[in-house]
């Protein structure tokens, strides 16, 4: 095979990092990507033969039904970190790929299912790539927001409450811990949110 054609794989050119890719997210991790904030994406496993280069682009996808979540470029993987059960990054290792993200669509997804994808990492031609992230729309405007999380904890000191409170973030999490959040100046705008999703807190309301 010539250079050149090596450069194409399905139809999609990556010479210089300017391929276009869909990136398979695994099972379980759509849930994780929404409840902590990251700023890359990192896989690995893969088969190191069929992965983008780095500057290629990527269309992150969720499975079951296939949905767009995410778009970044491929980045160059950087030093480990210690893996958190609700802030998982795999460890580097062969196949490891590093997708930095340029804009997030966890919380409103959209559909993909006309998209045919070959696995975890499928070539994309820079047309159905570009067709598929239209579908996202212009970004949201970014505003502020106020987050706050109260826990009631007895103690016999402030700062031993303190110490109480970490300790229980770290063992609860996001996946327990509601957080509550308003737009900036209006608090009477507040919801809970549980699992990355809006959560009544209310038990009234339940009934």
């Amino acid at each position: 095979m010539t250079t050149d054609a090596a450069r194409r794989v399905n139809g999609a050119s990556h010479a210089g990092g300017t391929g276009t890719w869909a990136v398979l997210l695994p099972a379980g991790r759509y849930d994780a990507e929404r409840l902590v904030h990251h700023d890359t994406l990192e896989l690995t496993g893969l088969e190191e033969a069929a992965l983008p280069r780095p500057g290629d682009q990527v269309a992150v996808l969720a499975d079951e039904p296939p949905r767009l979540v995410a778009v970044g470029r491929v980045a160059a993987p950087t030093a480990r970190r210690p893996e958190d059960p609700d802030d998982p990054q795999s460890d580097r290792g062969p196949g490891a790929l590093v997708v930095a993200y340029t804009r997030r669509a966890f919380d409103e997804p959209v559909p993909a299912d006309a998209l045919a994808l070959g696995g975890p990492v499928t070539a994309l031609d820079p047309g159905t790539f570009r067709e598929l992230v239209d579908r996202l729309g212009p970004p949201p405007q970014r505003r502020s927001w106020l987050v706050s999380l109260d826990l009631p904890i007895e103690a016999d000191s402030p700062a031993e409450a303190v110490r109480l409170f970490w300790a229980y973030v770290q063992e609860l999490g996001p996946r327990e811990l509601p957080a509550f959040v308003s737009p900036s100046g209006d608090e009477l705008a507040m919801q809970a949110f549980v699992l990355g999703a809006e959560a009544n807190q209310d038990p009234e309301e339940d009934d």
